[in-house]
C-alpha cells in the first residue's frame, strides 16, 4: 500500500485554489471592464443626447424667425409714435401685440434647442429702422405700409414656405406652421390697407387734391 504525502497532497490543493481565484479574478475584471465600458458609452450617449445641436440650416431658420419678429415690432413701435393715422396705428399695435408673442414662442423654442439668438436688429434691418423713422405725415405712413406692412411680410411668407419644406426638426416645423397664418393675416390686412394709404390722409380723409 502506498502512503499519501501530506506535502504533496497539500501543495496541491494550494496551486489549484491559487489557479481558481485567478480565473475568478480574470472573469472578474473581464465583467468589470465590459460595465465600465458599456457605462462610459451610456455617459457618453446620454450626454451626447443633451448636448445635441440641430443642423445649421434649422439654426438659420430659427434665427430668421426671431430676426424678422424683432424689425416688425420695431416698426410697429415707430409707427405708434410718427403715424397720425388710427387706421396705421391700430395695424401697428396688431403687429407689436402678434410679433412679440411670435418672438417668445422662438425664444422659448431657441432655448430648448441651444441656439443664441440675436439681441439686436442686424446692420440691415436697423438701417431700414432708421430711413422709416426719419419720415414723417404721410409720407411715413405710406413706407411704413410699403415696407414693415407688405415687402416684410411677403419676405417672410417666403421664409416660412421654403422653411416648411427645409426643416428638419419637428418643433422648428411646427413652429413655422403655427406662424404662417398669422403672416398670411398682416400680409392681406397690410396689402389693403396700403392701397388705402395711398389715397388717404394721415387725418383718414381722402386726398382730393387732383380733383381741385
Amino acid at each position: 500500500m502506498f502512503k499519501k504525502k501530506p506535502g504533496l497532497i497539500g501543495m496541491c490543493a494550494a496551486a489549484a485554489l491559487c489557479a481558481s481565484v485567478a480565473v475568478h479574478a480574470q472573469t472578474g475584471a473581464t465583467q468589470s471592464g465590459t460595465l465600465g465600458a458599456s457605462g462610459q458609452t451610456g455617459a457618453q450617449g446620454g450626454s451626447g443626447t443633451a448636448t445635441a445641436t440641430i443642423s445649421s440650416a434649422d439654426r438659420k431658420i430659427v434665427t430668421d424667425l426671431a430676426m424678422a419678429n424683432m424689425a416688425e415690432i420695431e416698426a410697429g413701435r415707430t409707427a405708434q409714435t410718427k403715424s397720425q393715422n388710427d387706421d396705421v396705428k391700430k395695424y401697428a399695435q396688431q403687429m407689436i401685440d402678434d410679433h412679440t408673442k411670435a418672438l417668445e414662442e422662438v425664444r422659448q423654442l431657441a432655448q430648448t434647442k441651444g441656439v443664441t439668438l440675436p439681441s439686436t436688429l442686424d446692420r440691415m434691418h436697423k438701417a431700414k429702422a432708421d430711413k422709416l423713422a426719419a419720415l414723417s405725415g404721410d409720407a411715413f405712413d405710406r413706407a411704413y405700409m410699403a415696407q414693415a406692412g407688405v415687402a416684410d411680410h411677403k419676405k417672410t411668407h417666403g421664409m416660412l414656405t421654403r422653411a416648411q419644406g427645409r426643416a428638419k426638426d419637428p418643433d422648428i416645423k411646427a413652429l413655422v406652421t403655427r406662424m404662417t397664418p398669422t403672416v398670411e393675416q398682416h400680409l392681406n390686412a397690410a396689402q389693403e390697407l396700403h392701397g388705402k394709404s395711398r389715397a388717404m390722409g394721415s387725418s383718414g380723409t381722402a386726398t382730393e387734391k387732383s380733383g381741385q
